[in-house]
């Protein structure tokens, strides 16, 4: 978790490159996580910041 949104941004893009699936950078009480996409539950109180995909938009 990070307090840092520019900080969590980046790693979520990285990661979502790394790992070549899609990443969700969430908020939760003032933190920021991120986790990968099909791990998240619509049933978590968590605030979706965005989504990472890790293929170029054409």
């Amino acid at each position: 978790m990070s307090y840092d949104l520019s900080l969590a941004q980046c790693h979520a893009f990285q990661l979502s490159r790394d790992l070549m699936v899609p990443v969700t950078l969430f908020s939760v009480g003032g933190e920021y996580g991120v986790l990968p996409s099909d791990e998240i539950d619509a049933d978590n109180d968590l605030e979706i910041v965005h989504e990472f995909y890790p293929w170029p938009a054409h």
